[in-house]
């Protein structure tokens, strides 16, 4: 089959874990190119869909609780149960449950798509960071979802499974806060300071990068990955925002949407958790450490991708949604 006929046919898929904050995007993009969906989630209602668009064509399969069905066997039986071309596993998070899913489909569909994480890479040494360059993950999280890529990479150069991983930024989008000029996201605290001219306090010298993307941008980027699966099989791809942004760049331009100048204090790594508190400090030290910035030109060249959203409209547009909700007052 032609890349060209594949893009054009009715494809069945399955997305897995397709009510979140990447599915409620992916899912109406697929139903309305002309696809049979599937989505196996919790519950049969998308939690940040701003549209009704396809949803009433999607076939549901509902589970619970995905860890306990593993563990008793119903996942893997589920997983064998059903005929698809292409499945899509958005909540992923450990090399076993890689491996079941891996052995579950072997052999029986043209696709498989995993949601990695940025994460993966670990600090960027080399910025950008490519998806070729040298790993080096910590934290459960990143070393988790490096050893799943690894783990499909290997399977497809040996048995031929066809696997593309894609690894997002810091996924946002209207009703998903996202990581914030400080590097956490803990409420609205910092957004109202930043409007009231108020301090607000950046860990060092502010120069450390944060790397957003926008849910439908990540959605746009597995749907391209489907419609270009000639090119997207054995590949690792970042989805991520057009470029990423200092801390003082976050803050200097949300600032600016209210028409203030940031008030900035800068303030020693070790000291900021006195000022944040423990766990929204561990987010601010996860993200000041590994201070990601991310290549996209292989997507581009390889998938077509071309992000929609920069970081200042994804704070844009999080921000309209805060004050039109009233979660945000000034």
């Amino acid at each position: 089959m032609t890349r060209d006929n594949y893009r054009r046919c009715k494809v069945k898929i399955c997305v897995i874990g397709g009510t979140g904050h990447i599915g409620s995007y992916l899912v109406p993009r697929l139903v309305l190119a002309g696809h049979n969906v599937k989505v196996i989630a919790r519950h049969s209602h998308p939690r940040y869909s701003i549209s009704n668009f396809g949803w009433e064509r999607v076939e549901w399969i509902l589970v619970d609780d995905r860890r306990k069905a593993e563990e008793d066997g119903s996942w893997k039986k589920l997983m064998e149960s059903f005929e698809v071309d292409v499945v899509i596993d958005l909540i992923c998070y450990t090399p076993e449950q890689n491996r079941m899913m891996i052995e579950s489909f072997k052999g029986r569909i043209r696709h498989f798509l995993h949601c990695g994480s940025i994460w993966a890479y670990g600090a960027t040494l080399r910025a950008p960071c490519q998806e070729s360059f040298p790993r080096n993950p910590f934290g459960g999280y990143g070393i988790n979802k490096a050893k799943i890529e690894a783990d499909l990479i290997r399977e497809y150069q040996t048995n031929g499974f066809p696997a593309t991983i894609i690894h997002p930024g810091h996924i946002s989008g209207p009703k998903w806060l996202p990581i914030d000029p400080q590097g956490t996201i803990s409420g609205v605290g910092v957004y109202e300071k930043l409007a009231r001219g108020e301090v607000v306090e950046l860990p060092g010298s502010g120069l450390a990068t944060l790397h957003h993307v926008h849910a439908d941008d990540l959605a746009q980027l597995f749907q391209r990955a489907i419609e270009r699966r000639n090119v997207a099989i054995g590949e690792a791809f970042s989805g991520v925002a057009p470029y990423a942004m200092s801390f003082l760049g976050c803050a200097e331009f949300v600032a600016f949407l209210f028409g203030k100048k940031a008030n900035i204090k800068f303030v020693p790594l070790a000291e900021v958790e006195s000022i944040l508190g423990p766990k929204a400090f561990s987010i601010t030290k996860d993200h000041v450490t590994r201070s990601p910035c991310c290549s996209i030109e292989k997507a581009r060249r390889l998938l077509g991708y071309e992000p929609h959203y920069t970081t200042e409209e994804i704070y844009t547009e999080c921000i309209e949604h805060l004050l039109e909700s009233g979660a945000l007052k000034i």
